[in-house]
């Protein structure tokens, strides 16, 4: 999902976080190359400047309360990204980002106004894609923000194939809250041992 250094990656613990350097490939990244900042966007530890979007990410973290930040370019968000507004919740599975997914407005690489923008698509989300750019995931944890990614370029792949075929599905109010409700009565996703038989 992330070709060469088109993406970057960070985490929270405390008061600082990790995120990977300015142009960095992160295929061949060492934990010795990856900036530590304070919430301030100091540097803190570390020789390598910050990825460009370290504003974009601490944004994430003050607003949104998140524990890891993904961002990459990967090719069935960005191509959704670039022709519409919305990512429409046209699976259950969706539900985990918290519905349909905004594309938050353009704006250049690094800049606060993108920043901003990405920030505003978040709300209620825990997923956005990015109009003209990619895409951003924020989780509890690194493992949680990347399984998150992972599922929305899923997502975005899923809605491209269905386009050829005709107007996708879209869940409706009533079809979602079946799912939610579902889902918290059964436990969704969760390891489960199964009950043991009567003799």
């Amino acid at each position: 999902m992330v070709p060469a250094t088109a993406g970057n990656v960070s985490v929270r613990v405390g008061d600082l976080v990790a995120i990977t350097p300015t142009g960095a490939n992160l295929a061949e990244l060492t934990a010795r190359q990856v900036s530590v900042v304070d919430l301030a966007g100091r540097l803190v530890h570390g020789e390598l400047e910050p990825s460009s979007e370290l504003g974009l990410h601490l944004g994430i973290y003050l607003e949104h309360g998140a524990g890891a930040v993904v961002h990459t370019h990967a090719p069935a968000c960005t191509a959704v990204a670039s022709v519409r507004d919305e990512l429409p919740c046209i699976h259950y599975a969706m539900l985990a980002f918290g519905g349909a997914v905004p594309v938050a407005p353009y704006a250049t690489y690094g800049s606060a106004e993108l920043a901003a923008h990405v920030v505003a698509a978040l709300a209620g989300r825990n997923a956005t894609l990015m109009a003209s750019h990619g895409a951003i995931a924020h989780g509890p944890t690194l493992a949680k923000a990347f399984q998150t990614m992972e599922l929305l370029e899923w997502a975005c792949d899923l809605y491209l194939r269905t386009l050829p075929l005709g107007e996708p599905r879209v869940l409706t109010a009533a079809q979602t809250e079946a799912v939610v409700t579902t889902s918290r009565e059964r436990q969704y996703g969760t390891v489960k041992k199964a009950p043991k038989a009567r003799r």
